[in-house]
């Protein structure tokens, strides 16, 4: 695997399901430099040591971050805010480590880097794989977790061009395709896509089991209902930090989504047949096209 020379150690804080594939897909790529993972669970990092997802590990960040020359935030939103915070103030911003980061929302995380710096430090690279699962930890991280999905690069004018390529460059060997735009057209389109379909997710499974009144309602799901609310198994503690580290998008999301839901409540309660169908069939076909891609 060529990556640039200068990096030889890479430190992840935080080695669950993203962290730990990223882990595994380096050695699988040919990768040979050290892999060093830092966290607050000395079990779950043991599990990491043990499954050879990297060479060593450690609670002390002062020592994760001191022979740094990558560091990847790999840790929910908000928990990345705060690892963001520490490691902007301990290292040498004008020639430190390269950062990056894997978190669903950036708007968040900008804020943070301009409060620490006073302007957006040139070598923090900011980026979000958009490859996941339902599962989370290390032990349901896979080496081929990034193969054919993308991965969305968010860089400023103020990056330092070096640093932005070399992150290009690792996620294209692992088989990613990397697509750059903006902090906020990247956290608008996430809001859309993944965020508000995870908490209708979780609020359909809730609404059910309120209904349920004892009688087990999920003994008689068919297969829809169960493809759309398999994400509403996915750790509840991360998508509260996404819920909050783009809540403005969020909430601006599922106001739409809510506008829409009305037109089809208003259809079905004036016996509007053919709105109805307009609105189903005008779903079908944009559906129908992007599937097709």
């Amino acid at each position: 695997m060529k990556i640039d020379g200068s990096i030889t150690n890479i430190t992840f804080l935080g080695l669950g399901l993203i962290g730990g594939s990223i882990a595994l897909a380096l050695r699988k790529k040919g990768f040979r430099g050290n892999l060093l993972g830092y966290g607050r669970s000395r079990e779950a990092l043991e599990q990491a040591l043990s499954r050879a997802l990297v060479d060593e590990i450690t609670l002390d960040i002062n020592y994760a971050l001191e022979n740094a020359d990558l560091v990847i935030i790999a840790a929910p939103a908000l928990a990345s805010e705060n690892l963001l915070r520490q490691v902007l103030f301990k290292i040498d911003l004008s020639n430190g480590p390269i950062i990056t980061d894997v978190a669903s929302a950036k708007g968040n995380l900008l804020k943070v880097a301009i409060e620490v710096c006073g302007q957006f430090p040139p070598r923090l690279v900011l980026g979000h794989p958009l490859a996941g699962s339902e599962k989370s930890g290390n032990g349901a991280a896979r080496e081929d977790l990034f193969e054919g999905r993308r991965v969305v690069l968010t860089p400023l004018s103020s990056n330092d061009k070096s640093s932005v390529e070399i992150i290009a460059t690792i996620w294209n060997s692992l088989g990613a395709e990397v697509v750059e735009m903006g902090v906020s057209e990247h956290d608008q389109i996430l809001a859309a896509t993944s965020h508000l379909p995870h908490i209708l997710a979780y609020t359909l499974v809730n609404v059910l089991a309120k209904r349920s009144k004892g009688k087990n309602i999920f003994d008689y799901a068919a297969g829809g209902f169960r493809d759309f609310t398999r994400i509403a198994g996915s750790d509840p503690t991360m998508w509260r930090d996404i819920a909050m580290a783009n809540r403005e998008e969020i909430l601006k999301s599922m106001d739409d989504f809510r506008l829409d839901l009305d037109l089809i409540s208003a259809a079905i309660e004036q016996n509007d047949s053919q709105s109805l169908l307009d609105i189903f069939s005008k779903a079908k076909i944009v559906r129908d096209s992007f599937a097709e891609v």
